[in-house]
């Protein structure tokens, strides 16, 4: 695991330990793994370093997507076709479970993470912003793993939608490496009651932070996927594509919440979808 998602994962009541590959050698990184008597790994990503430091550890029972060249290392090799996209890429991720246990329930509680001191997280960031109102959060940046998204005319005018109708306060968030993107809203919106969050705690304060927002708006990337982790309403953006469709990259959380929307390139089918969007905005 990558070590910006340890404690995201440490928070799971369903995950007992978190592992993460320090990028030192294959062999200390086998023999790490070898020390914790692994009977079996489930790989959901597969890479040649991580398939043959599964095979240095000798784990008995070694399981992944049959891709790749990596796969020679492992036991068990699951054909699954995704880019057929029949399911969600979480929902492959599942499948392989069935390797270790056929009879497995897939069913699962969601909100998947939940923190108790989520609430009093959120108290003091509205009294430091004087937030009265329930909270839209909008998230405008592209991120490494969005396919599609609007330009930034087009989020200040679906931001300028909720500022009319005055029901809700407006938050922007904006990643650590985002710095010139909240300079940029910051002068869009330099005379609106609008709140700029720019995330410099941990990822785990994010998520309390957003845990308690009425709705989360943004293109398809991390910051989505843990407002659904922590049972956010969403409103998210897709690339009208297979590969990078909501059939594809739709959230472990509960569906009933979340509202998604392929952005289509033929500019006359964009502007009717962003009137659409705006009208639910405008009703929200």
């Amino acid at each position: 695991m990558a070590p910006l998602n340890k404690a995201l994962a440490e928070s799971c009541d369903f995950i007992d330990e978190v592992i993460v590959d320090s990028g030192e050698s294959i062999w200390d990184f086998a023999s790490r793994l070898r020390a914790l008597n692994i009977d079996a790994s489930i790989t959901l990503f597969s890479n040649t370093r991580i398939s043959f430091a599964q095979f240095l550890a000798r784990i008995p029972k070694r399981i992944a997507p049959a891709t790749k060249i990596a796969q020679i290392f492992y036991t068990h090799r699951v054909k699954q076709r995704r880019s057929e996209v029949k399911m969600a890429e979480f929902e492959y991720n599942l499948e392989l479970t069935k390797t270790l246990f056929s009879n497995i329930n897939f069913g699962y509680e969601k909100p998947l993470l939940a923190f108790e001191d989520a609430k009093e997280i959120y108290n003091v960031f509205c009294i430091n912003n004087d937030i009265e109102k329930k909270v839209i959060a909008f998230h405008v940046g592209f991120g490494g793993s969005s396919d599609a998204n609007w330009n930034l005319d087009e989020y200040e005018e679906l931001i300028h939608t909720v500022l009319t109708e005055n029901k809700y306060q407006v938050v922007l968030t904006f990643g650590p490496d985002e710095k010139e993107l909240y300079e940029e809203m910051q002068t869009r919106f330099m005379y609106y009651n609008v709140v700029f969050y720019f995330s410099q705690e941990s990822i785990r304060y994010f998520a309390k932070l957003i845990s308690n927002f009425n709705l989360f708006v943004s293109t398809s990337t991390g910051t989505y996927h843990i407002a659904s982790l922590v049972g956010t309403p969403t409103m998210t953006f897709f690339a009208d594509t297979l590969f990078a469709s909501s059939k594809r990259w739709k959230s472990i959380g509960d569906e009933k919440i979340q509202s998604n929307f392929m952005i289509p390139s033929e500019k006359i089918a964009k502007e009717e979808l962003f009137k659409e969007i705006k009208k639910i905005l405008f009703s929200f």
